[in-house]
């Protein structure tokens, strides 16, 4: 990135995951929703331009793009559908974890799967009596000879009971974040079963479950990074996800700021479109202007961690928090503008709506947002 604006390549990037999306995703976005569709195919099209491996390292099979480049991926794809894209982040982000902290066997294992997306992987570190309180989790990993035993439960998962693949959060020493760490485990091991899928207000084109583990074994091999550092290879992987969320968010809400420009333009009410009202041209331009200073935002923590930078944690939180907040407000407000027929399926304004919701609770609530900042503001 130039320093206020995308490079060329990344304008190309862009503009081949627009086209994606005009194409493949937003024609069937509302079926998916209405449904409740899982697009498999789809999204192993979208790994067919590398999408299944963004930030993946090009000798591990993937693309090797920096983290700006996936969050515009992200916000094209969510343009159409926030939920497919959503879930085609939390695949990258475990893929990515056992790239970077991952043995060769365990990359030898897995990454030629998971990149071309043939099989999909879920991040596992909720559970019902560790959600913002992470570092509480219980799920318990035993080592037994050349084999830890799991035994627990993770609440939330998406893609829960469909993918493969789980890169999951498990306690093998004491309590807290130094006991936890790191291990994939695979859906058809012995004594891996899901819950019910969950009846979910959005989020309508991707499954979601409570995974349970009742003493499975996993091979020693599949351990990701030392024991013990389970939890700073979680939150890393949040970093980028944070980011990729704001972005969902930021495609979500630009497309209803977009419906809403087409909608009063043509909705006449009081003999003249209802868009030459000044009340309703200021709405539009605190919309986009609201939306674009999220997007700046969010831009430059995208950069700040593809490179490493020391307030990257920081900057990851603040855009989170402000985009998907600024997102969801945006899109209210669109809905607000389209009347009746934005609470309508028959308009996008309300799947959207739905959609975005959920992304001020997930990958850290915006209250723990907030948190993270004031913590890094506060240190001595």
């Amino acid at each position: 990135m130039t320093q206020f604006d995308l490079t060329d390549d990344q304008r190309a990037i862009q503009e081949m995951a627009q086209r994606f999306t005009a194409d493949a995703i937003t024609p069937h976005a509302a079926e998916w929703d209405e449904k409740h569709i899982f697009p498999c195919d789809t999204i192993r099209t979208a790994a067919e331009l590398g999408f299944g491996g963004i930030y993946v390292s090009e000798e591990a099979g993937g693309i090797g793009l920096g983290r700006l480049e996936a969050a515009l991926i992200m916000e094209a794809m969510a343009y159409g559908c926030p939920s497919t894209s959503a879930f085609i982040s939390i695949h990258n982000m475990g893929a990515w974890m056992i790239d970077r902290f991952g043995s060769q066997a365990v990359k030898d294992k897995y990454l030629p799967d998971l990149v071309p997306m043939t099989r999909m992987a879920s991040y596992c570190l909720t559970e019902a009596g560790a959600g913002s309180d992470a570092a509480a989790l219980k799920t318990k990993a035993v080592k037994d000879g050349d084999h830890y035993v799991v035994t627990g439960s993770k609440q939330f998962i998406s893609g829960g009971g469909e993918n493969d693949v789980y890169v999951v959060m498990v306690r093998t020493g004491d309590d807290g974040a130094k006991g936890i760490s790191c291990l994939v485990i695979e859906k058809d091991m012995p004594g891996v079963s899901f819950g019910a899928q969950e009846r979910k207000l959005g989020w309508h084109s991707q499954p979601t479950a409570q995974v349970n583990f009742d003493g499975v074994r996993v091979p020693v091999e599949n351990l990701v990074g030392s024991e013990g550092e389970g939890f700073r290879i979680a939150m890393m992987g949040l970093d980028g996800g944070r980011l990729n969320i704001g972005a969902c968010s930021l495609g979500g809400a630009q497309r209803a700021i977009d419906e809403a420009v087409r909608y009063t333009k043509d909705r006449k009410q009081f003999g003249q479109a209802i868009a030459d009202f000044q009340n309703t041209q200021f709405i539009l331009a605190d919309m986009q202007t609201e939306l674009e200073a999220a997007r700046a935002l969010l831009y430059a923590a995208a950069v700040k961690v593809t490179d490493n930078a020391p307030d990257k944690t920081r900057f990851a939180a603040m855009a989170k928090r402000f985009a998907t907040d600024t997102g969801s407000s945006v899109v209210d407000r669109a809905l607000q503008l389209h009347g009746g027929y934005g609470y309508l399926m028959d308009y996008p304004i309300e799947r959207i709506w739905r959609d975005l919701r959920v992304h001020s609770i997930l990958e850290g609530t915006n209250q723990v947002m907030r948190m993270i900042v004031a913590r890094d503001m506060l240190r001595p």
